[in-house]
């Protein structure tokens, strides 16, 4: 399966935890879905869609819009870490388009489609669709191999995602013996985008895309922080064979982000399950209440909560050093099209891109499948813990970064677009709430 930047065979392959996953409680082999894939499948079977195939990019187009995923999210790789391997290069980049739980890489002239899809329980799952006018397209699930990469330290031990910053040489094979880094919004933008290519409208800070090492046996000649942006990439390869001619600075901001949170959700969702389930057993055992919890259990929901809260408000995150501005509008456009609003307008998909990704940092798949169904031990302390700080309840120096006017628009965005279980632990951070929450 596509690695979505990383090196295929340097992953480190999380080996215990993946058996456990094959077992009870989390099933991941076995479990039935409700990912994008496979909700895309059941409506085909029952006619309710189709995908054609065309001859310039077989099946892409007509998923993408099946999907519902915007070209204009398309985001373009160069180092050769799919394997599909033998297709992908600098002149020949693989295309990658995404929404909030799916996503689908693209590569010319390659057999297949690769995509990996959000299950809202079991996390990514990943899929192939071979390239071929004659069949009848057919999702294949491809765990098997993908596993061997999505498994790993760089997914936080789950079945995630990945973007990776490496170093390559002009032909796109990654530089073994240089800086390689796992990006996510944290990560310095000097470190960023090795690998891929970047255009933008505007963008004055350095990273590594844009660039190969042009001597592979003098690394440490090719710094970090020198590749520049691009407004046209007609220099580095023909783009007429892709669906635009961009690789958008603010879809790969964006797309990072996303990744590193569902992998988070994810975990989260692993641990709550498997503590739940070892505490369950021991209860049994020992003749005690099935709802019981001991503090070991609560200890390990917690800290995977605490994780996810501090990434979900970008406690961390990596400050731009000056103005971003895309090199697609579209994108923008499509990103913000599903946002849920208060009644300011404000919505958690309005982006900053001045010093910040998002001008309220509190991350927007808070409104996703994935986080609701999240287990009720996990996701309420998560949402308690969140209810606290957006209060301005909570003294934890991890949030100091939120300002008081961050917090509030945060809180009033969150009332008026959660659903409604979850917005009523928002209401019940304020006494004054209490009786409208219980109404």
């Amino acid at each position: 399966m596509a690695a979505w930047g990383a090196l295929l065979y340097l992953a480190t392959t999380v080996r215990a935890e993946e058996q456990i996953f094959d077992f009870a409680p989390i099933h991941y082999a076995t479990a039935a879905l409700s990912d994008p894939i496979s909700d895309l499948q059941k409506r085909m079977a029952q006619g309710n869609a189709e995908i054609t195939f065309d001859d310039s990019s077989g099946y892409l187009p007509s998923l993408l819009k099946a999907l519902n995923i915007s070209p204009s999210s398309q985001i373009l790789v160069f180092s050769r870490t799919s394997f599909q391997i033998k297709y992908i290069g600098p002149k020949t980049p693989r295309a990658i388009y995404f929404g909030d739980g799916i996503y689908v890489a693209w590569v010319q002239n390659g057999p297949m489609v690769e995509i990996a899809s959000i299950d809202p329980r079991q996390g990514a799952v990943f899929y192939t669709l071979e390239q071929s006018r004659d069949k009848l397209p057919q999702f294949v699930r491809n765990d098997a191999d993908c596993l061997q990469c999505h498994t790993s330290t760089q997914t936080q031990g789950v079945p995630g995602t990945m973007v990776r910053s490496m170093f390559t040489d002009d032909e796109g094979f990654p530089v073994l013996t240089a800086k390689q880094f796992t990006t996510n919004h944290r990560s310095p933008i000097a470190e960023r985008w090795g690998g891929w290519y970047v255009s933008a409208r505007q963008a004055e800070q350095a990273h590594m895309g844009n660039r190969v090492i042009d001597d592979p046996d003098e690394p440490g000649s090719f710094d970090t922080g020198q590749g520049k942006s691009a407004l046209s990439l007609d220099a580095y390869f023909d783009t007429s064979r892709y669906l635009t001619p961009h690789s958008d600075i603010v879809a790969l901001l964006v797309l990072e982000h996303q990744t590193h949170m569902h992998n988070l959700i994810t975990r989260a969702g692993y641990r709550a399950r498997i503590a739940l389930h070892r505490q369950q057993e021991i209860n049994q055992a020992a003749g005690r209440p099935d709802g019981e919890l001991s503090s070991r259990t609560l200890k390990q929901i917690h800290r995977a909560g605490d994780a996810l809260l501090r990434y979900m408000l970008f406690v961390d995150e990596a400050k731009l050093q000056g103005p971003i501005v895309g090199i697609d509008p579209g994108f923008v456009t499509a990103f913000g099209h599903p946002a849920r609003r208060d009644e300011q307008g404000r919505s958690l998909r309005d982006l900053d891109l001045k010093t910040r990704l998002f001008k309220y940092p509190c991350s927007y798949l808070i409104h996703s499948p994935a986080f609701a169904e999240l287990p009720d031990a996990v996701r309420n302390y998560v949402m308690d813990r969140l209810s606290a700080v957006v209060a301005d309840r909570d003294a934890d120096r991890d949030f100091a970064h939120l300002s008081v006017e961050d917090r509030k628009a945060i809180r009033a965005i969150l009332i008026t677009t959660l659903d409604a279980p979850l917005k009523r632990r928002i209401n019940l951070t304020d006494p004054r709430d209490r009786s409208a929450a219980a109404r």
